[in-house]
């Protein structure tokens, strides 16, 4: 299994958005969800029209874990929603291929994959890039790790630190701080 990575720099995300911002609304989209949700690219791509059409609240049960999540839309995905679901069926899923189909995560990683090869990025990227990248920036501004373990349905909050790279962070800065 690979280990994907955080976007760590919020100039980097800046360039990822406005490169898939040129590709399609759509892209834009699910990436923007992603790094503001904290969802996995399973219960992103499960979403349907009407999960997110005229809602304050996305209410899922997580595919993996079988659990109930419920949390609020911010004020940058519900515009987004708003004209990205206009005129649409809400029993459509949310994001459609090329074919009218559901999205799926292969076609995902390679939009994500792109986009940040083409912003320069060097770090490993995957569909779970936007779970741990919404983990990573949401401990930078809360720095409330029990907070997060519950978002992220973690048993313990070393699991979740672990998760967002911040153990690979501070091992790193131990490291360039150390010379005998």
């Amino acid at each position: 299994m690979n280990i994907v990575e955080p976007i760590r720099k919020k100039n980097d995300l800046k360039k990822v958005e406005s490169i898939l911002k040129k590709q399609s609304f759509r892209n834009l989209l699910m990436f923007t969800l992603g790094i503001n949700c904290g969802l996995r690219i399973s219960d992103i791509l499960g979403l349907n029209v009407g999960d997110v059409q005229n809602k304050n609240y996305i209410c899922i049960t997580e595919k993996k874990t079988g659990k109930y999540k419920r949390f609020p839309i911010n004020s940058k995905l519900k515009p987004m929603f708003a004209k990205f679901t206009k005129g649409r069926n809400v029993n459509e899923p949310l994001f459609l291929s090329a074919f009218c189909n559901r999205m799926d995560r292969t076609q995902c990683y390679r939009i994500l994959n792109d986009a940040c090869r083409q912003a320069g990025m060097d770090c490993k990227i995957g569909t779970h890039t936007l779970r741990k990248t919404f983990g990573y920036h949401h401990y930078q501004k809360f720095k409330d790790i029990a907070m997060l373990q519950k978002i992220f349905n973690h048993y313990s909050p070393n699991v979740t630190l672990r998760y967002i790279g911040i153990d690979q962070d501070i091992i790193d800065k131990s490291y360039n701080n150390f010379m005998l």
